[in-house]
């Protein structure tokens, strides 16, 4: 077999040309490759095992999965695993182009069926300077003269995961799994192989099994159980690899079993999952969602970061991720929907007073009374802003501040008239019939009379209304798709979703200083297309600011520092605790600043300015941190939530104690530390400037007192109240 080896960024690749002239993706890792880790069949290599190896690298460890409809599978698969694909097992190498662009190397891997299918697979591989992360896609061509019905198409297939080391990977491999939901987003657990029925029992021996271990995504929703993304650690290599899947509707990733190896594929829709398939007429082709995929120790915290960085080098320039300008929103238990020029001109005097920068009308602004069926032609509403909603943007912005409103630009409700004239292709149609979702209908986005209607909306906003800051909400899951002008319902979803991403890169062309959040009840759309055009992303919409804490401390697991909007919201009745965990919450991401402010009493307004004042001196290292996890992540059962952000020469570290019965993190603890329901134990020796020790100060809020010690390289507080909250920074001596 002929090796060709790519090493690039840390990233240790390596593909095997085989006498057939098949190309085999064999090696993907931070560490370098071993030869002797393939096909491992037995402790004695008998002739026979020479020969089964010979055989499973033949059937296996193809670069590509594509599967085309009416095409033998000679091989066994077993199931629902996407492997062992016709015409993915007949492709042939063709070439490889190596490049250099301003991004980074890039790889363009050329594979052909010419005897059977007759499409061309083309893999694009492309680097990025200064991160172990590598962003995938592929795209095939029908180059024949008969049309092909397309299945599945991976975006990334890589055989051998557990492939490093001599244990077995019940022993040694670990994976963890982001499950998101409403209010209760970016809950990080961890399995062994076993725990999601992949048990191995011995390595080595041939095993053939039905199992299949499956992440799937199916609708508009693209995070609303798991985030997009996935994390596998390899404890005797001390590697890991971790993905990110690119794409705002349908995706799949799945592991399973092949020979004697474990393989990972990762996909947009598919016809299994999804309810997915395209037809690819002669000199047709087809594009999978991208991937991004990297290496790194066996560190969640360490990949996180490299996660991290990328998804800075993807996203659209912009100065709100450069600035972090503070937001103060009027909804989450404050006005809920229901505001009015009276009720908004005290809170817009208290968040300009508080230091505020960006001032949001949220939900309520277009309509009388109850608003929710009838959303879909934005005006004005005359009954709640008397003198016109411009009276009220002008207001903000003599304030100091930008005006921002809440827009729900995908839905129609059931009762808008506009809807009601509109004709059903406007919308999403199943079975002869327009979709309902929560009295709601799904605009569909291919339609150009679509774009027109909010194009109308984004012009009149911005150029009538003064508006600067817009929250784009989504409240509505589709479902499966439309079966209008699609092969598949499908393909009409992804067709809708990549419209619907054409269209926001067209309103950042031509209003390219606006600002746009992302939100969809909270983190449901918590993926990095969307996230590599919008400026921010609503972390949750949790209301109990103590539950909020463990979304925060794990939020970098998801999405940039910069772009986390966590939600701060001091409460009419509380006390001075309670400010001040609202404001922890949200001072390492973007401050959603909400709350009755002009109800606040002195003293406890007094900590909601100094909390935004010393968001204000932290915020330049802000933009270019990256996560810290002394504690790994925070589960929802932990009394204790600790998570920060470092840099190269500090640290800043949120420590929380939440009023439940709590597990005590004991999972987490090292040797010699302490954790009870007082006093925890927090190592810092991790940080790259602690060698000699490190100093620790409490930065928010500096006058209320809070006990805690630092022995070399260990922060312990103590927290006696039963809700408590306080932001530190971490320097070297």
């Amino acid at each position: 077999m002929e090796y060709i080896k790519v090493q690039e960024n840390g990233i240790n690749i390596v593909f095997g040309i085989t006498d057939k002239n098949q190309l085999k993706l064999l090696h993907f890792s931070k560490n370098e490759f071993c030869e002797g880790d393939l096909c491992k069949v037995g402790p004695e290599c008998k002739a026979e095992d020479r020969a089964r190896k010979e055989q499973f690298l033949d059937e296996a460890f193809q670069l590509v999965q594509v599967s085309l409809s009416g095409y033998d599978r000679p091989y066994e698969k077993h199931g629902n695993k996407h492997i062992v694909t016709a015409p993915g097992y007949l492709l042939t190498y063709v070439g490889m182009e190596d490049s250099v662009n301003e991004k980074g190397r890039c790889l363009i891997i050329t594979q052909e069926d010419k005897e059977v299918t007759h499409v061309r697979v083309e893999t694009v591989m492309q680097f990025y300077h200064g991160t172990s992360v590598v962003r995938m896609f592929n795209r095939v061509t029908n180059v024949g003269n008969e049309t092909q019905c397309l299945e599945y198409l991976s975006s990334f297939c890589y055989t051998g995961i557990e492939k490093e080391g001599s244990e077995n990977s019940d022993a040694k491999m670990r994976l963890r799994i982001p499950y998101n939901g409403w209010q209760k987003e970016i809950s990080i657990k961890e399995y062994t192989f076993g725990d999601v029925g992949l048990a191995q029992t011995q390595p080595g021996v041939y095993q053939r099994t039905s199992q299949v271990f499956e992440v799937t995504n199916t609708g508009n929703w693209s995070s609303k159980k798991y985030l997009p993304l996935g994390y596998l650690e390899n404890t005797q290599a001390h590697t890991s690899l971790f993905w990110q899947i690119e794409h705002n509707g349908s995706w799949h990733y799945e592991i399973g079993d092949q020979n004697t190896h474990f393989y990972l594929c990762v996909s947009g829709p598919t016809e299994v999952q999804s309810h997915w398939f395209k037809n690819l007429a002669p000199g047709e082709s087809f594009e999978s969602v991208p991937a991004a995929v990297g290496v790194a120790k066996d560190s969640f915290e360490q990949a996180v970061g490299e996660l991290t960085r990328y998804r800075r080098l993807i996203r659209r320039p912009n100065q709100d991720n450069e600035n972090l300008p503070v937001i103060f929103n009027d909804y989450m238990n404050c006005l809920f929907g229901d505001p009015t020029t009276q009720k908004e001109l005290p809170l817009i005097d208290a968040a300009a007073d508080c230091g505020c920068e960006y001032y949001v009308i949220d939900a309520g602004w277009y309509a009388p009374g109850e608003w929710w069926d009838s959303v879909g032609e934005w005006q004005e509403c005359r009954e709640r802003f008397p003198g016109g909603i411009k009276e009220v943007t002008d207001y903000i912005r003599s304030k100091g501040m930008i005006p921002g409103v809440w827009l729900e630009l995908e839905v129609m409700g059931i009762n808008c008239e506009k809807a009601k004239k509109a004709p059903d292709d406007w919308f999403f149609v199943r079975h002869g019939k327009r979709v309902f979702d929560r009295s709601r209908y799904q605009l569909d986005f291919r339609n150009p009379a679509v774009i027109e209607h909010v194009n109308e909306v984004i012009d009149r906003v911005v150029n009538e209304y003064g508006i600067g800051y817009i929250k784009m909400d989504y409240n509505i899951e589709p479902g499966i798709g439309t079966e209008i002008a699609a092969e598949s319902v499908g393909q009409g979803l992804l067709e809708h979703e990549r419209a619907y991403l054409a269209w926001l890169d067209d309103v950042f062309r031509r209003y390219p200083d606006l600002v746009i959040e992302n939100c969809s009840s909270g983190g449901l759309r918590m993926d990095y297309a969307l996230l590599s055009r919008y400026s921010l992303q609503s972390t949750s919409d949790q209301e109990d600011y103590r539950n909020y804490a463990a979304i925060a401390a794990n939020a970098g697991a998801g999405v940039t520092p910069e772009q986390a909007a966590v939600w701060s919201y001091p409460m009419r009745q509380g006390n001075k605790e309670e400010v001040i965990y609202n404001m922890v919450n949200a001072m390492l991401g973007r401050i959603h600043q909400s709350g009755h402010l002009a109800e606040l009493s002195a003293q406890r307004m007094e900590l909601v300015k100094e909390g935004i004042a010393c968001y204000k001196t932290i915020r330049g290292d802000i933009k270019r941190a990256v996560p810290f996890l002394p504690l790994d992540v925070t589960d929802n059962e932990d009394l204790w939530a600790c998570g920060g952000l470092q840099t190269e020469d500090k640290a800043y570290l949120c420590v929380w104690k939440r009023q439940m019965e709590g597990k005590n993190n004991d999972r987490r603890l090292q040797a010699g530390t302490v954790c009870s329901d007082t006093t925890l134990s927090i190592p810092l020796g991790s940080l790259p400037f602690a060698k000699d020790g490190v100093q620790v100060s409490c930065i928010y809020p500096e006058k209320e007192p809070v006990s805690f010690q630092v022995e070399k390289d260990v922060l312990t507080v103590t927290f006696e109240k039963p809700v408590m909250a306080r932001l530190f920074v971490v320097e070297g001596k």
